[in-house]
């Protein structure tokens, strides 16, 4: 069944923004903080981990990449001392990210300018009730996608 004129222009409007809105958030991260967009997100989640500490397996849960991405970007911030990799205790097979003193304090000074344009390009976009519907809607879309992919 194909999508109808309406289906089809607001799948390719969501398709454009988004990879808009990543190059445009991948630009002021380089040029704020020298991280990529993919380095940031990594940080953020082991951040939002207890003791900033991820098996590799569960951060290719949450982040915004694909595993094999994720262990490239994991590599680059352990090259530059934002992140440690080490042994699993429970699993001799896992690895797990940890999140350096170094990585905790690139992650403060990013943040702000990251965080104030996402607010600008994504959340002060729209009007209150359209940015509702649409977080409404997000919601739902991640609720079937999970239950998808477990």
């Amino acid at each position: 069944m194909w999508l109808d004129h309406r289906e089809l222009t607001a799948w390719k409007q969501f398709l454009l923004t988004g990879a808009v809105l990543n190059r445009l958030l991948d630009q002021q991260l380089k040029q704020d903080s020298g991280l990529s967009h993919p380095q940031f997100e990594v940080l953020a989640r082991l951040a939002e981990a207890p003791d900033g500490r991820l098996r590799m397996t569960e951060l290719a849960g949450v982040a915004v990449t694909s595993k094999s991405g994720l262990t490239y970007q994991v590599g680059q911030l352990a090259k530059a001392g934002l992140v440690e990799r080490q042994g699993c205790p429970t699993d001799e097979r896992g690895i797990v990210a940890v999140l350096t003193e170094a990585g905790w304090q690139k992650l403060r000074e990013a943040a702000p300018g990251h965080a104030a344009m996402v607010r600008e390009l994504f959340v002060d976009g729209m009007s209150r009730e359209q940015f509702d519907a649409l977080a409404d809607g997000v919601a739902a879309l991640h609720e079937n996608l999970h239950d998808r992919a477990v």
